[in-house]
């Protein structure tokens, strides 16, 4: 059983983007841009000269070092979630005796979750595993279903 690939929310991190497409893609651009001669610096708009060398040290960390994941340290320092979960003893919130909580709020734009969370719940936590991981190799990733962010209402009729 690979707990490390499940965050302590109950979601599998192996169908987040950033463990499985923004590595890929930055891999990708980073090729491209040293085909083209320009890893050794960006000068043709007007700006981008002063802070590519930072640019390129990001890309190089998203091409080489996907997100380890919550269970290593990665994610919110603060994450309620995490805190929660460890303080409980619970290996991940679906399993938690207060389940749904109010900490959940924070992940209300991943539509699948709710379901995914009454399916760890029903065939335990081994056979979730096996089942994110085959969904895993279909090339599935939350951000295919995710809700996009809404900024809040101001009150005003526009």
């Amino acid at each position: 059983m690979h707990l490390d690939e499940v965050g302590y929310c109950g979601l599998y991190c192996g169908l987040c983007a950033s463990r499985r497409r923004i590595p890929t893609q930055a891999r990708i651009l980073r090729d491209t841009l040293q085909r083209e001669g320009y890893d050794r610096g960006y000068y043709d708009v007007p700006g981008l000269e002063e802070v590519f060398a930072t640019f390129w040290k990001g890309l190089n960390l998203l091409a080489d070092r996907p997100c380890p994941g919550c269970r290593a340290g990665a994610g919110d320092p603060g994450c309620t979630i995490r805190s929660c979960a460890q303080g409980r003893d619970v290996e991940v919130c679906p399993l938690c005796t207060d389940f749904p909580c109010e900490r959940l709020a924070g992940l209300r734009n991943y539509p699948l979750w709710m379901a995914d969370a009454a399916r760890l719940r029903q065939v335990g936590l081994a056979r979730w595993i096996g089942e994110q991981e085959a969904r895993a190799a279909t090339g599935f990733a939350y951000a295919d279903v995710r809700y996009p962010e809404v900024p809040p209402e101001t009150g005003e009729d526009g």
